[in-house]
């Protein structure tokens, strides 16, 4: 039976958390510290639940084994991707993830971690850490052993609506009152280069993980030269943000009624702003911020009507 598959997210709690993601999107949060909606996930740490139709109570995991003709008999022995909610309601930890082929090796065959963000909103004059300014490998490595952080890590300015590709190696950290949307392979691996020397609830330092970090790092910092284009397509604006090796992510501005049909590829869809609904073989879905779903490999035409603002993306 196709249908569009609607999902139920999992939250985390973070020590940088805070409770946007309940007073942007309505979700009901497990404490005034969450810091992640883990909106469409099959990762194993966190699996989102299907709330609809023939399949409700799958996990998407379990989905993916078991349904593979839903997205189209993947090669691949994992789903790919994972879409996040981020509320960064204090300073994330400086970090870095590993390629495909050094968290296999040193992960336990976890994927690595290509990521990319669209920022939903942010305090006035917000920025986050994107990159360092080292030439070699040893000069990131004295940086670090001096201490020289405000030497080292490079700060970029963000405002609503931006959005940054951030592949693996690349040292970043998103800063005190932003909320992003994340699009990133399905991977729970990070290396935390410095956090501020803050303590846990416990009051233990939080580890951290240089020895890898300075292994998986890019030197010196390649500087992303994505360039989004913009489409118009009857009442829906498609902005493509980017096409890696990894995933192509879209914003989609819906004003109106506008049918689509993707009969080769499964895809992605979070509503991040209004409301609309979704039609399909007679059915009638209802789309509010914070819905989240996937479009089945096959399924054919179906219809969005509405105002509303999704992010869309695909392996």
């Amino acid at each position: 039976m196709m249908e569009p598959l609607f999902l139920k997210p999992v939250f985390k709690e973070r020590i940088w958390g805070g409770t946007a993601l309940q007073s942007e999107f309505g979700y009901s949060i497990p404490s005034d510290k969450t810091g992640e909606c883990w909106a469409i996930s099959a990762h194993p740490n966190g699996p989102s639940i299907i709330e609809n139709g023939s399949f409700a109570g799958y996990t998407l995991d379990k989905l993916w084994k078991e349904h593979p003709e839903l997205f189209g008999n993947p090669q691949e022995e994992v789903f790919p991707l994972l879409t996040k909610i981020l509320d960064a309601n204090m300073d994330l930890s400086v970090q870095v993830h590993p390629d495909d082929t050094y968290a296999k090796a040193n992960e336990n065959g976890e994927l690595g971690k290509t990521e990319c963000w669209y920022i939903i909103d942010c305090k006035e004059d917000a920025d986050m850490i994107f990159g360092h300014t080292a030439k070699t490998k040893e000069e990131f490595i004295q940086q670090i052993n001096d201490g020289n952080w405000d030497g080292l890590l490079r700060r970029v300015k963000i405002k609503p609506g931006d959005f940054f590709y951030v592949p693996s190696g690349t040292i970043h950290a998103l800063c005190e009152g932003t909320l992003v949307l994340e699009t990133q392979q399905s991977s729970d691996t990070t290396y935390r280069v410095y956090d501020y020397d803050r303590k846990d609830a416990e009051g233990n330092l939080r580890d951290l993980h240089l020895d890898k970090a300075i292994e998986v790092t890019t030197i010196p910092h390649q500087v992303d030269q994505s360039n989004p284009s913009v489409e118009l397509k009857g009442n829906v604006q498609i902005t493509k943000f980017v096409e890696s090796d990894f995933f192509s992510v879209y914003k989609w501005d819906v004003g109106g009624q506008a049918s689509f049909s993707f009969n080769d590829q499964y895809v992605l869809f979070s509503v991040i702003k209004g409301e609309g609904r979704l039609f399909y073989n007679g059915e009638s879905y209802s789309l509010n911020k914070g819905t989240h779903f996937i479009i089945p490999m096959g399924l054919g035409e179906f219809t969005i009507d509405g105002e509303c603002q999704l992010i869309v993306s695909h392996p």
